[in-house]
């Protein structure tokens, strides 16, 4: 009966170190990324788009990063990304001004979508880029 204890004890620890395991440099923390509803475009076509953000420590193989994306019917898709992400936990605010590369967004409704991202790094290369936060906001760009 002992030596039966023992196997039962030990495939346990076992069985709760394989559920438990989380794999190394894995984002555990809590994560939140928020677009707001009003984006603004100037005279030149150039795009401000904003949100806030919260996180905690990237790996420390990595970075984090807020790609924010502007779909309008009728234009183009806008991709921009942010960098420099305080994450100590605290709602920060983040904001984004760019040129808009031909997509042709304007002035009216459209959908923006906020990834937080954790970009891991092998050397100074990224190695993978991982969403851990998304929000799709319907906007008005004025």
């Amino acid at each position: 009966m002992s030596g039966r204890r023992t196997t039962l004890t030990a495939l346990s620890a076992l069985a709760a170190t394989t559920v438990f395991t989380v794999p190394a440099g894995a984002t555990v923390f809590e994560q939140a990324v928020f677009v707001h509803q009003d984006a603004h475009i100037d005279q030149d076509g150039a795009i401000t788009l904003s949100g806030s953000y919260y996180c905690e420590q990237a790996s420390p193989m990595g970075a984090m990063q807020i790609k924010a994306t502007v779909i309008q019917e009728g234009a183009g898709r806008l991709t921009v990304g942010t960098g420099d992400l305080l994450c100590d936990g605290a709602e920060h605010i983040w904001k984004v001004h760019t040129p808009q590369f031909g997509a042709g967004v304007h002035r009216g409704h459209a959908t923006a979508t906020a990834d937080l991202q954790e970009i891991r790094l092998q050397g100074l290369m990224p190695k993978s880029v991982d969403t851990v936060a998304q929000d799709t906001q319907k906007i008005v760009i004025r």
